[in-house]
């Protein structure tokens, strides 16, 4: 079908609700060739197509975004599987704000970490059994990326076939990714006075939900003033920069001289730090912006600025952690692993070689973030007894550690 089709049936659907067409009977067109044959092959795929707005409109087929050239159940690979391009057509603006967010370079991020590198391809891409399942969400090219299905990222959210507005709506549709390990928003939001007012009484506006903070407008970028490292450059403090540096040779952004690394690059291009202080005061005047509309301009202020001092003091305590780490690769005690650039290497995760590092990059990868993430959040238990108070067990298991080890050597 034609696009000048489908963007008729997408004016069609604003009309619904008019003078004009109130009272009329819509005629309702004649079932595709399409859904004739998945009505017994997929019932359930057409009875959710049909139920949402695009199939109710009856302007819009399946082959709009699948393409034609699959005739039979024997050609089933020829299915063209939509991207957001696809969604652009009819979609343009929100198809924009995803491409300057970051939701579009999940794949980047997921990609950029080297321990994947040695992970079998279920954990790592395939089937999308592990990582993979939400990091889907970002652009890709599925001939280079070894999957078929998944290009689209749109139905991350507007899961397919309804694709329905009010569902991505719901703050329960984030839980899916947004939980867990090493993000566990879900769990902080929804045990925090915002989601429980939101448990309580529903989508009444009282309490924001993820999408109105985090998707004002309905803006599809999805930014946030700290990004997903909760890094940024430059720093006038310091004794924090100090301590940032330290962390950022151990992500492996920086080289052992304090220079920058190909993995800086990675790190723009996926937009998990903020390497500007305009791209940070931007993203934190947005969200001042919108605490603001509920709460006191000083008293947002004054909130967003101590989570900073969260991660300040978290800082201190990671770069302290990496110092007592890397001290026992410059004295020999552990030997840098074949293939590895850097040690200790934060972004190798569980595929360190040693008791020490494995409780740092659970420091810094689970405990930091659910302190950083939990202040944001409004969570106190949640930052302090799943973030702060782990980082200090951490830390005293990693010294610990390395004295014995150390004691070993000797």
């Amino acid at each position: 079908m034609k696009l000048s089709l489908v963007l008729a049936g997408c004016a069609a659907l604003s009309m619904v609700a008019s003078p004009a067409s109130a009272g009329k009977k819509s005629q309702k067109a004649p079932k595709s060739s399409c859904v004739t044959c998945h009505e017994k092959e997929t019932p359930g795929i057409v009875k959710q197509f049909l139920g949402g707005k695009m199939g109710q409109s009856g302007e819009v087929d399946c082959s709009d975004c699948h393409g034609s050239a699959h005739k039979s159940a024997t050609d089933s690979k020829l299915v063209k599987i939509p991207t957001p391009d696809t969604c652009g057509q009819c979609h343009e603006d929100q198809v924009k704000q995803y491409d300057k967010g970051k939701h579009s370079l999940a794949w980047i991020a997921m990609k950029a970490m080297p321990m994947l590198g040695h992970q079998p391809t279920p954990i790592s891409g395939k089937g999308y059994k592990g990582c993979a399942n939400c990091h889907k969400i970002g652009r890709k090219d599925a001939a280079k990326a070894g999957v078929h299905y998944g290009t689209g990222a749109c139905d991350s959210c507007h899961t397919r076939h309804s694709f329905s507005k009010a569902e991505a709506k719901d703050p329960r549709a984030c839980r899916t990714c947004h939980m867990g390990f090493d993000h566990p928003q879900w769990e902080m939001y929804s045990t925090s006075k915002h989601g429980s007012i939101w448990s309580i009484e529903g989508d009444t506006g009282r309490a924001p939900t993820c999408q109105k903070c985090h998707m004002k407008d309905g803006n599809h970028a999805v930014m946030t003033s700290w990004g997903f490292l909760a890094v940024r450059l430059p720093e006038d403090d310091a004794d924090w920069l100090k301590d940032r540096v330290v962390i950022l040779k151990a992500l492996g952004v920086l080289d052992a001289k304090g220079n920058p690394t190909a993995r800086l690059d990675v790190v723009k291009a996926g937009k998990v730090a903020r390497l500007t202080k305009k791209a940070f005061q931007v993203e934190r005047d947005k969200m001042l912006g919108i605490c603001s509309e509920c709460h006191s301009k000083s008293y947002a202020r004054e909130q967003l600025e101590t989570a900073d001092d969260v991660i300040k003091a978290a800082d201190e305590l990671m770069a302290e952690a990496i110092l007592v780490v890397k001290g026992l690769y410059d004295d020999g005690i552990l030997k840098k692993p074949k293939g590895w650039d850097f040690a200790p290497d934060l972004l190798q995760f569980y595929e360190a070689p040693s008791a020490p590092e494995q409780e740092l990059w659970v420091m810094f990868l689970e405990y930091r973030m659910r302190a950083f993430q939990g202040a944001f959040h409004f969570n106190p238990d949640y930052m302090h007894w799943y973030g702060w108070a782990p980082m200090k067990e951490s830390l005293a298991r990693i010294k610990s550690e390395a004295a014995a080890l150390r004691a070993g050597h000797k």
